[in-house]
């Protein structure tokens, strides 16, 4: 048989409608005067998530990395005076390959000045609402989620309620015996029990205020982290904060990063000095959220996975 790994991975018709959709999504951000602006995607500094990994890229004999989000960048733009922003990015994120996942992707970031993480929901309500049209966005705090999917609360819960919640779920053979981090045990529940849960939904739904353990570049107030994550139909659509604006709380996060990450084996990373430099100088107080655009055009064009959204998917790239 012929080989057909030449053709596109999407139809004609649906890249007409990605075309479409981005239009929508520039429309949007445009009306709202928010600047759109263009990143570097290989740089300098990559990231010191511990669950993210950049992919490397070489000149002139340096190493540099492939960007997992344009977020560094856009807050030395916020910092020197850019006002709101968006952007659409082109982003690289290592070993990440399946039906929601491609190693390079377009991420859709935006950052809104002097507004909560409940405000910048309201605005990702409204943007889900122009593209899918869809229900209006449900708001469900961490605790209630789990709640309601659980019945635990994962703020008090002690590791040994958490072991027993994991194995009434069935899953007591996914994390090691002797694991002690809450937090293994929570990532397991929210993937596996609450995200399906919030699935039978029939609208959008926004899980915010999030344990301080996982606050990552968001701020911590009155015991929890103000960032907020969306979900709609079982998929992950975004990630948005209350942004960190204190560079010594900002550099402690990088140092406790890496921490973890020779914890994990796994080699740390360099903190990036630019955006340390930028949060000295001084972030105006916003909120930013990061969503994935791909999985919002499957969602609007009823596909099964992110392959059929663009031109070539990895496996004919």
């Amino acid at each position: 048989m012929p080989d057909t790994n030449w053709l596109p991975s999407a139809s004609i018709e649906s890249l007409r409608e990605r075309a479409r959709v981005l239009a929508l999504i520039r429309a949007f951000f445009n009306t709202r005067d928010y600047l759109e602006v263009e990143t570097p995607v290989m740089a300098r500094h990559g990231v010191t998530d511990v669950y993210l990994s950049n992919i490397p890229a070489f000149f002139r004999g340096e190493r540099y990395c492939l960007q997992t989000s344009p977020e560094y960048h856009m807050k030395r733009l916020l910092a020197a005076g850019s006002g709101a922003i968006f952007q659409l990015a082109r982003v690289f994120r290592d070993d990440e390959l399946g039906r929601w996942h491609n190693p390079e992707f377009t991420l859709l970031e935006w950052y809104q000045l002097d507004i909560d993480h409940h405000a910048l929901m309201s605005e990702v309500d409204a943007l889900l609402q122009c593209v899918l049209h869809c229900a209006p966005l449900i708001k469900k705090t961490y605790q209630q989620a789990f709640s309601e999917a659980c019945q635990i609360d994962p703020l008090s819960a002690t590791l040994s309620q958490l072991r027993q919640t994991v194995a009434r779920f069935g899953f007591g053979e996914v994390l090691p015996q002797d694991e002690t981090c809450r937090d293994q045990y929570l990532f397991l529940l929210m993937s596996h029990v609450v995200e399906p849960f919030l699935a039978q939904e029939e609208a959008p739904v926004a899980v915010y205020d999030f344990p301080m353990s996982q606050a990552a570049l968001a701020q911590i107030n009155h015991g929890v982290a103000e960032r907020f994550e969306v979900y709609y139909r079982g998929v992950e659509l975004a990630n948005g904060f209350h942004e960190l604006t204190d560079p010594e709380a900002q550099s402690l996060r990088f140092q406790q990063d890496n921490e973890a990450r020779i914890c994990k084996n796994i080699p740390p990373s360099a903190p990036d000095v630019y955006l340390l430099q930028a949060l000295k100088h001084g972030l105006p107080p916003c909120s930013g959220v990061a969503l994935g655009v791909e999985r919002l055009l499957a969602l609007a064009m009823n596909l099964a996975s992110i392959a059929s959204t663009w031109a070539f998917d990895f496996s004919r790239a």
